[in-house]
């Protein structure tokens, strides 16, 4: 047995005590550790908890912050709202009595110069006026007479402006609706052949004046056979002549027809023909109730082209059709009816000077 194997076990058990040792320490600081970790861990989901209930107590109290501060905002408007209708009830009452003069024709005229833009009729702004001047002429005061002559201005040039009549154009128009089943179309305005019966009852009359005059020469003049007889004869001949000639006349006609296409309508035709001037009108008449006149324009147009094209224009009721729908055309169209601008500056004027 070798001298140095006692002191290399020896060093051996030294090493591995030594490592025994530091495998504890290291076992007992990774033990503390672990408890240090759990601890921390614990207090940490302690404080989280904390949080989350202060976070909802925080989220509650704002939730109650902004539902009082909606509640003082609504208040606040209510109160300011209060506050201007009170400032305007204190203004109001405490204007004198011109501005509440003023401000009254002013607004009627500026509700007035609405209703004459809605409209296109000229009476509201002129019964306005009227009132407006009236009221003026009552009130006696020196200081508003500039407003009163601005009045009588603009009464002066909104009279002057000729306004569309709609009633009375959509009277006519009713009228010429009620007048298109009676209007003769091109294509039966001929001349009708006269009945048989009639043309018989001409030629009988004129056989028995023949033979009148006959039983008149034969008792006047027995010696004049011959006379009598061509003379007979004559009027024998006169009379076929004018019977071959009505019938000739009858079966054919010489006609100027502008429009072939007139000419050959049929009944059945005829019909839906008279129907769309009438919805021609009746668009018009809806036009003109509207006051659209450049709609109410290019209806009466084509319907005076129908009636041109289709219709027999040598008529007296086709004529009297073609002057009122004249008439209509000539009236329909847009007025601009003037605006009162003196009398809003006088008015504008008179306020700024109290």
């Amino acid at each position: 047995m070798p001298a140095w194997l006692p002191w290399l076990l020896a060093l051996l058990g030294g090493a591995v005590l030594l490592c025994v040792v530091l495998v504890w320490q290291s076992l007992s600081r990774q033990q503390s550790l672990e408890q240090e970790l759990v601890r921390r861990q614990e207090a940490s989901q302690a404080q989280a908890t904390e949080a989350r209930l202060a976070a909802k107590q925080s989220a509650e109290l704002v939730r109650d912050t902004a539902a009082k501060v909606a509640l003082l905002d609504a208040r606040l408007a209510e109160v300011a709202l209060q506050r201007g209708q009170l400032e305007d009830l204190i203004q109001s009452m405490s204007r004198s009595r011109d501005e509440n003069v003023v401000g009254d024709i002013e607004a009627s005229i500026r509700v007035a110069l609405q209703q004459t833009q809605i409209t296109g009729s000229a009476e509201p702004l002129v019964a306005t006026l009227k009132q407006a001047d009236e009221r003026l002429l009552r009130y006696k005061q020196p200081r508003m007479e500039g407003v009163r002559r601005a009045v009588a201005r603009d009464l002066d040039r909104v009279k002057a402006v000729a306004v569309v009549d709609v009633s009375t154009l959509t009277i006519k128009l009713d009228e010429v609706v009620r007048m298109a089943d009676e209007l003769p179309l091109m294509s039966g305005s001929e001349a009708k052949p006269r009945p048989r019966d009639e043309r018989n009852a001409e030629a009988a009359k004129e056989r028995e004046r023949a033979l009148k005059l006959q039983r008149e020469q034969t008792a006047a003049a027995a010696d004049g056979k011959l006379a009598l007889w061509w003379w007979q004869a004559t009027q024998q001949l006169s009379t076929w002549t004018g019977l071959v000639w009505g019938e000739a006349r009858t079966l054919l006609r010489v006609t100027r027809i502008d429009h072939p296409e007139a000419a050959l309508i049929s009944p059945d035709q005829s019909f839906f023909l008279r129907e769309n001037l009438k919805l021609r009108l009746l668009n018009a008449r809806l036009a003109l109730l509207s006051r659209q006149f450049d709609t109410a324009q290019s209806d009466l147009r084509d319907a005076q082209e129908m009636l041109n094209r289709y219709f027999d224009t040598r008529s007296r009721k086709v004529a009297s059709v073609t002057e009122l729908l004249r008439q209509v055309a000539g009236q329909a169209r847009q007025v601009i009816v003037p605006r009162p601008d003196d009398t809003l500056a006088a008015l504008t004027a008179a306020a700024a000077g109290r």
